[in-house]
């Protein structure tokens, strides 16, 4: 191991430095950050920043690195709707803060970065992986059937945020946490994310509009 890479050597120094100023610098959010911005406030060369993280996108999933490794409490109160809605809301804490501006920035890039698809993938299997014990553990506990999907629960749970956050903008309060959580908690109960679920059967009324749908598609004679 060279000397640059010693814990505590001038590598661990420079990434210290270009971490804390892009911190600083999220603060007045994503537009107009750049390499050579960040480089200016860290005060290293912007060269040294290309040279250990090749791109923006690079600093910013070694930012994003930093919170993923942060021991996340998962609430576990031996109630289902308690911890779904203590959950929700420290998904909403989290976006209301600086990992939420590196979301935003990140998932901008992802159509066109194969390295931020990449950071941003990884971020979210790691803490979906970790949320999933809150239903788990409710299963484990006889509130929920043995064959419920807890993957599929996480994420319909954690996408009204995202779509507020990457999508609509729009604010995401307490309230708009508690309301997501109550919708699935009561879809969990109802079987909706049971593995064995039967598919939705095609009644007389379904049959009739897709027949309407399938005359109207058809070119005429």
């Amino acid at each position: 191991m060279s000397a640059g890479q010693r814990p505590g050597g001038r590598s661990a120094r420079v990434r210290a430095a270009v971490l804390t100023a892009t911190r600083a610098l999220l603060v007045d959010g994503y537009t107009g950050l750049t390499v050579e911005r960040i480089a200016q406030a860290a005060g290293v060369n912007k060269t040294s920043v290309y040279r250990r993280w090749t791109d923006l996108e690079g600093v910013l999933g070694d930012l994003l690195s930093e919170y993923a490794s942060e021991v996340v409490p998962i609430p576990d109160t031996g109630d289902l709707d308690t911890d779904l809605e203590e959950l929700a809301l420290l998904i909403r804490r989290g976006m209301a803060g600086e990992p939420g501006e590196l979301l935003t920035a990140l998932a901008a890039a992802v159509p066109h970065n194969p390295r931020a698809a990449q950071i941003v993938r990884g971020f979210f299997a790691e803490r979906f992986g970790l949320a999933e014990a809150v239903v788990n553990h409710a299963v484990a506990r006889g509130e929920l059937p043995q064959d419920t999907d807890a993957r599929a629960a996480i994420e319909v749970l954690g996408a009204p945020f995202f779509l507020r956050l990457l999508v609509v903008d729009e604010p995401i309060d307490e309230e708009f946490a508690r309301r997501t959580a109550a919708a699935v908690a009561a879809a969990l109960r109802s079987g909706v994310f049971s593995r064995a679920r039967e598919p939705h059967p095609v009644t007389g009324a379904d049959a009739e509009h897709s027949a309407v749908g399938d005359a109207s598609c058809s070119p005429a004679s």
